[in-house]
């Protein structure tokens, strides 16, 4: 693998190109109408006020890591690509399994790629942008060779499902692309990556380890509960997605006219609307997908770009523009000049070593779970041991009082 202290002066530079794709939804969908039978709302209202019709939710056999990892292998499929040719994997979330060890690291070593780093990045809804970023910028160093990141969220998890203004909004899925350095011109051309931690209040979850600097609990929001004041995050949103995609198409040197499709995050359909206003540009240009999935939050963009690949939206050679917006506040755009035809040829050896990576994975998994058990047992029998942990009882007791 090349890095960047061993590449000679005056080499051809690499380029990060999107070379996979992938996506993964819940199989439940729930719909306006299924959300009336609990909350004090209607398909009328919800339709009228954000363009959603339903949204799928994550089952209890469900997580972010679950999702994306589906996501990853479909990308990787997508690609032709083994597992043990990662060099890093990022997850956007904002909806992790725990503080720590990443989802990342939980998706990394379910996958097999044994030989990636793997860290989780929280920007919220824009999060799928910083993460391109960051591993294009990786790849462009020279770095890494390539890299999987995922946006994936179960956001269904931090809902407050009695409050309506923010539980009728959001849906779980994950959405995954696979990076890789080439040396033709082309992929991300451009990134603007911004934030205004001043609008932190605005929207936000209260968790676990936080101090309550910016009296959130004091305005009646809730632990581990989703909150948002939708007026605010509208007026930073129509302000933002228009300046932002201006300054990513003048980084990247072409012009508006040269732009063909723009994927944004799917947080409300008149916010879209409102972006094109202000780019007066026809909103067919924008992807739309929220009336089926509702806001993902991280995965909203990758979700979008796959269906907008399936359905040819996406040609190569064509520029397209990332563009997301959420909490922190944070917001990003990207220029990116599509470099992958629209199927790979699957090779058979390739498949099967895929799936060989990602059952050897699993048996590795269950092979620490009996090592640690086994392990426990023998611990256990021994009694120096257990006179031991008698005594670090004793301690911690005392220590407490």
């Amino acid at each position: 693998m090349p890095t960047a202290g061993n590449r000679k002066a005056g080499a051809t530079p690499f380029y990060a190109h999107i070379v996979g794709w992938g996506m993964a939804v819940p199989e439940t969908v729930m719909t306006n109408d299924d959300l009336a039978t609990f909350v004090d709302t209607n398909d009328d209202w919800i339709r009228s006020r954000t363009g959603i019709r339903e949204r799928h939710i994550a089952s209890e056999r469900e997580s972010t890591a679950t999702l994306g990892l589906k996501a990853a292998q479909a990308a990787l499929e997508c690609a032709d690509i083994l597992p043990i040719e990662l060099d890093l994997v990022i997850v956007a979330t904002s909806t992790p399994e725990n503080i720590f060890p990443s989802t990342a690291s939980l998706i990394q070593d379910r996958l097999g790629a044994t030989r990636a780093g793997a860290f989780d990045l929280s920007a919220a809804c824009s999060g799928f942008v910083y993460g391109v970023n960051m591993a294009s910028q990786a790849i462009r160093t020279g770095s890494i060779q390539t890299a999987l990141v995922i946006g994936a969220e179960t956001m269904s998890r931090v809902m407050n499902w009695q409050d309506r203004n923010t539980c009728v909004l959001f849906g779980d899925g994950a959405g995954a692309v696979v990076l890789r350095a080439g040396e033709d011109e082309g992929g991300v051309l451009s990134a603007v990556l911004r934030s205004d931690g001043g609008g932190a209040d605005l929207l936000g979850i209260p968790t676990i380890g936080s101090v309550d600097t910016l009296g959130m609990l004091d305005n009646g929001h809730t632990m581990h509960k989703m909150h948002m004041n939708g007026s605010e995050v509208f007026k930073f949103a129509t302000r933002v997605i228009g300046e932002s995609i201006l300054q990513a198409v003048d980084l990247a040197g072409i012009t508006m006219n040269e732009l063909r499709l723009i994927v944004p995050h799917q947080a409300n359909e008149r916010i879209i609307q409102a972006a094109a206003r202000h780019l007066k540009i026809d909103p067919t240009l924008f992807v739309t997908n929220l009336d089926r999935y509702g806001n993902t939050s991280a995965a909203s963009i990758p979700i979008a770009l796959c269906e907008a690949v399936q359905t040819g939206r996406v040609k190569m050679g064509e520029h397209l523009a990332f563009v997301g917006f959420g909490g922190g506040l944070t917001w990003a755009s990207m220029i990116v000049k599509w470099s992958a035809p629209q199927s790979v040829d699957q090779t058979l050896l390739k498949r099967q070593r895929r799936q060989f990576s990602y059952t050897l994975a699993r048996w590795r998994a269950a092979l620490r779970r009996i090592s640690r058990r086994i392990n426990d047992f023998f611990g256990a029998l021994n009694p120096a041991r257990r006179r031991l942990a008698r005594l670090r009882r004793k301690i911690d007791a005392i220590d407490t009082i």
